[in-house]
């Protein structure tokens, strides 16, 4: 699955309750789990890392949507 492919998919899944939500409040669900991430790395739970890697990065896509964002566009242009 390319990062355009998942965006979409998140869209067509949550786009109705993120829009509702709006972007700020998006923001920090996105937060919110971007801190269990934390967690998992503290604990070296490899299990719950997947889960915490998957979490974030849809609600980063869904973020991303909000603010009509191409999460592949971008991440083709970075220069480190």
């Amino acid at each position: 699955m390319t990062i355009s492919e998942f965006q979409h998919l998140i869209e067509k899944i949550y786009s109705e309750k993120d829009s509702k939500r709006g972007v700020e409040k998006s923001f920090l669900w996105f937060a919110e789990e971007v801190g269990e991430l934390a967690g998992a790395i503290r604990e070296k739970d490899g299990k719950r890392l997947k889960a915490e890697f998957s979490d974030v990065f849809a609600w980063l896509a869904g973020l991303a949507s909000l603010l009509n964002i191409d999460l592949e566009e971008v991440a083709s242009t970075y220069n480190n």
